[in-house]
């Protein structure tokens, strides 16, 4: 009856311990990403540091933020979408993308991106 116990207990401390290590690694998995996220959105950090290439992109009239986002990470403007969003949804120019043809650059931050398509293009007048 002693050893039924003894290896029973046994196995509830291996089972116990298991468990605990997961949700440690789990915890420490999960806050590291979170941190990273966190800093990215506001170290704001463009793709290329040198000098980067410039690429037109088109904003239509229907597009909403998450699209804008996936088209410049398709084009290789940024490198996560899901940041952009974050990043666009706490700076100044939330809400203020303008559709329009824009040259952007890999060189640019998220912020100047931002700048450059809540900018309405001026129009040049004939004198």
């Amino acid at each position: 009856m002693k050893v039924k116990y003894l290896v029973g207990a046994v196995i509830e401390a291996i089972i116990k311990v298991v468990v605990i290590a997961f949700v440690v690694m789990f915890v420490l998995r999960t806050s590291t990403k979170a941190y990273d996220f966190g800093y990215k959105v506001f170290a704001d950090e463009p793709v290329s540091l040198t000098t980067g290439r410039t690429i037109t992109v088109g904003i239509a009239e229907d597009a909403d933020i998450k699209d804008i986002a996936a088209m410049l990470e398709e084009k290789g403007l940024i490198e996560d979408a899901d940041l952009f969003v974050v990043q666009e949804l706490l700076s100044a120019y939330h809400g203020d993308i303008i559709p329009g043809i824009y040259d952007l650059s890999t060189n640019m931050t998220a912020t100047e991106m931002l700048a450059v398509m809540s900018t309405p293009a001026v129009e040049e007048t004939e004198e």
